[in-house]
């Protein structure tokens, strides 16, 4: 992917560098805890993130042989560019025992079946919802942010045992999840890093 990097971001993450060695982190966990950093100008993700190389190698090659990428909420597929996204909320319902959040991702998987990467920065009842179903995902990018179930439900996901990258605490939110994603968008395929 030709992307052009602009000053501004450039002289970021000099600056996020100086302040922060990631030099010890493989590839792409670097990739992903940097854009997280980077995006939310917050270092404590260096220790508050949770992922593994090898998911994400997976999941980069996934994405790069085009798998669907299903997001929660619109805010989150706005934050992810060059690459179109699947967001069900807006034909979702509320029900007894059912948040709209969760019906989405229900209609969502309908539409993507196994082997999408699922961005959810929004609802926990997005990622609990996702964790019912037999997803088979690439990835799972739960980043649900909040003071209610957001801590539960990225517990419940590490468990799950499904590949994922999430983190311990409360923070979360659009902006990190959509960052997470692009990290692996526009971290270079083997074949790009011949050229």
């Amino acid at each position: 992917m030709n992307r052009v990097v602009h000053p501004i971001e450039v002289e970021s993450y000099r600056r996020l560098r100086a302040r922060l060695d990631t030099s010890h982190f493989p590839p792409l966990t670097r990739a992903v805890v940097e854009r997280v950093i980077h995006s939310a100008a917050d270092l404590d993700y260096a220790t508050d993130l949770v992922l593994d190389e090898a998911d994400l190698e997976k999941a980069h090659a996934a994405l790069h042989a085009g798998a669907p990428v299903v997001v929660d909420v619109e805010m989150v597929g706005a934050g992810i560019t060059r690459r179109e996204t699947v967001c069900r909320l807006k034909d979702a319902e509320s029900g007894p025992g059912l948040t709209r959040s969760a019906h989405a991702i229900r209609l969502a998987h309908e539409q993507v079946g196994p082997g999408a990467l699922w961005v959810i920065g929004n609802a926990p009842t997005a990622l609990e919802e996702l964790l019912t179903l037999d997803a088979d995902p690439a990835l799972v990018i739960g980043l649900p942010v909040g003071f209610v179930g957001a801590v539960e439900s990225k517990a419940a996901l590490r468990e799950s045992g499904l590949p994922a990258v999430s983190n311990v605490s409360e923070k979360g939110g659009s902006a990190v999840a959509a960052a997470a994603l692009n990290a692996l968008l526009y971290h270079p395929t083997s074949a790009e890093e011949k050229l």
